[in-house]
């Protein structure tokens, strides 16, 4: 379980060392996402990036509506120095550290909600999707992206398989997967006051390794990224060792044209604040 104070802490600093390897994995799923919302942004107006981490959503965004003005918006300070330094002086840009749900009202009224994997992380997330909804205009959209199950995600399911580790249980918990139930989103954000909501399932390329030598790239994104990391870093000597050779063996049969790719199943989920009730 990932909560609010890891990423203020190591999880962040961790993330922040790693932006070019997750940027990597991440970035089919920023392809998708950078479409959906292009699909529905306005031309003009305030959006806000929630949990922007490296920067690259709010990033895409500024570029694409030189107009608006883009808020990025994180609980580490490592990560958006990391998000500040990638976005140089683009116009209409910036970053700031905080809580999202203390910072929407004082950015409020915005015209548009985006968030890449950005929003698992809410103790009460119906409370945190209507403080969203209350700092739109009414109609205003929220896109976002999140995993589906974890048994659909090859990355982290085949990893899971060679570890021994059991499949985490079905029950909203903050983290990864904490919004990979469709019914239970889709009536999280209706709680919330969002109509209009859509979510649209993507399968896409997952690398986490390239490069010379692509499988010890790998085994170097999964020592301090995913569902293996929290064992290795437990682990001594002969487990350790142990580990991983089994991850090795596994991040070899994966070699691609170069690179050491699994699948990432996501949601894109769309929505719009207030509005008619959706089915």
């Amino acid at each position: 379980m990932t909560g609010a104070g890891d990423w203020r802490g190591r999880v962040g600093e961790i993330w922040a060392a790693e932006y070019r390897r997750t940027e990597r994995a991440f970035s089919g799923i920023a392809q998708v996402l950078d479409r959906a919302v292009a699909g529905h942004a306005p031309a003009a107006g305030r959006a806000v990036d929630i949990g922007c981490g490296a920067g690259s959503t709010a990033i895409a965004l500024a570029r694409a509506r030189p107009d608006m003005t883009v808020t990025g918006i994180d609980l580490s300070a490592p990560l958006l120095s990391v998000a500040r330094s990638r976005a140089g002086d683009i116009p209409g840009l910036r970053f700031a550290v905080g809580d999202v749900r203390d910072m929407l009202p004082t950015l409020a009224p915005l015209d548009l909600l985006v968030s890449r994997h950005g929003v698992m992380f809410f103790d009460d997330p119906v409370a945190g999707f209507a403080d969203m909804a209350r700092a739109v205009r009414a109609g205003a959209p929220l896109v976002f992206s999140c995993f589906r199950a974890r048994a659909e995600n090859d990355w982290s399911s085949a990893v899971d398989r060679v570890l021994g580790q059991a499949p985490a249980a079905d029950a909203y918990a903050l983290g990864p997967y904490g919004l990979a139930d469709r019914e239970r989103t889709h009536r999280i954000l209706h709680d919330a006051g969002w109509r209009g909501i859509v979510a649209t399932a993507h399968d896409v390329r997952y690398v986490v390794g390239e490069g010379d030598d692509a499988v010890e790239d790998a085994l170097a994104f999964y020592r301090r990224i995913g569902p293996a990391a929290a064992m290795l870093a437990a682990a001594d000597g002969d487990e350790r060792r142990r580990i991983e050779d089994a991850l090795r063996d596994l991040l070899a049969a994966r070699i691609c044209d170069g690179a050491v790719a699994f699948t990432a199943a996501i949601w894109i989920w769309t929505a719009t604040a207030g509005g008619e009730r959706t089915a």
